[in-house]
């Protein structure tokens, strides 16, 4: 099926109304001229090389030809054709914490809204990389599979919240062996796992998980959020309380991120108000190996190149074609009675 990919240039063909009205105007207006000169048949006898039939096929030429131009830049494609597109990049898994902890605003806003800018903003910078999504607190669950698709991506980032996992806790052995399983099962492409968390209330065995990781060719980041200093955490209903009715103070951990990303061959960055993290960040990724990667997809056939050269036809038949007849031509009349 015939369809254009900008048709909002076929508004440019509005423009052939006002050029077709000055078009007869001095058309009209010749007319009058000549016959106030003298009896029009004495005239044409007077030149009979011209034929006013000519006049108006160039001027035809001229408006088909600018149609044509416009359908050019609308883009018509007709039928399907397969493409391959090859391309150099990494896969990163990016694993957020999104406890109740990371409401904290000892970061503003809050750590999880810095995490989510973060993250957002190093897939503002990728360029044929693979990213996956995941979330985790004493759980952990994957959000987007490994893709390219940066826009969902994005999607999936805003949408990030502390709901989503209702079990307590920062689990980052969870988190890395979710992240494993998320890459593809491309050994030759470097691969990453970004965790972005506090740090606070974890559960042990995480350094073993990140070596594990590592060994399988996998650097683990730990992106640390939030500051030594710790704040309380902020609720509707004021500060969120422990069981004895005491206000929850919460603190990033920097020795255990510090040890979970050495044990997984990556390096501890600390996530506050600059952009220092995210640059170092962007950095440490571009030295991963990168490998090319074949990607096959099915896309309409593009025809502009044909109605482009339809439209060059007629412009140079257009400046060939003149107004009086041409003395090699004299036997063909095409344009007189």
């Amino acid at each position: 099926m015939l369809q254009f990919e900008n048709p909002q240039y076929f508004q440019l063909l509005w423009l052939l109304l006002p050029l077709a009205a000055i078009y007869i105007y001095a058309c009209l207006k010749a007319r009058r001229h000549m016959a106030r000169l003298g009896d029009p048949e004495r005239l044409k006898a007077l030149m009979p090389g011209r034929s006013p039939v000519r006049q108006h096929v160039k001027f035809a030429l001229l408006t088909l030809a600018f149609a044509l131009l416009v359908a050019t830049l609308a883009r018509p494609q007709y039928g399907l054709k397969q493409q391959t597109e090859q391309s150099q990049g990494i896969e990163a898994v990016v694993m957020v914490d999104v406890s109740n902890s990371m409401m904290a605003t000892d970061v503003l806003p809050n750590r999880l809204e810095r995490a989510k800018m973060l993250v957002s903003n190093l897939v503002d910078r990728m360029k044929n990389d693979k990213i996956a999504l995941g979330v985790f607190a004493g759980e952990a669950y994957p959000q987007l599979p490994i893709t390219s698709d940066y826009a969902s991506a994005k999607m999936f980032i805003e949408a990030l919240s502390t709901g989503m996992v209702t079990l307590q806790g920062t689990n980052l052995t969870a988190a890395i062996e979710l992240a494993q399983k998320s890459f593809s099962g491309d050994k030759k492409v470097g691969k990453a796992i970004l965790l972005i968390t506090d740090g606070e209330d974890h559960v042990e065995g995480a350094a073993e998980a990140a070596q594990a990781a590592a060994k399988e060719g996998i650097n683990v980041f730990v992106l640390g959020v939030g500051t030594a200093e710790g704040s309380q955490i902020p609720t509707p209903y004021g500060a969120l309380t422990d069981a004895t009715g005491q206000p929850v103070h919460t603190a990033l951990n920097e020795q255990m991120c510090r040890d979970v990303a050495k044990a997984g061959k990556g390096i501890y960055l600390h996530l506050d108000q600059t952009n220092s993290a995210q640059d170092e960040m962007l950095a440490q990724l571009s030295r991963l190996k990168r490998t090319s990667t074949s990607t096959s997809y099915t896309a309409r056939d593009e025809q502009f190149q044909a109605v482009a050269l339809l439209a060059l036809l007629l412009l140079v038949a257009e400046v060939c074609l003149s107004e009086t007849r041409n003395s090699l031509f004299k036997r063909f009349k095409l344009f007189s009675k």
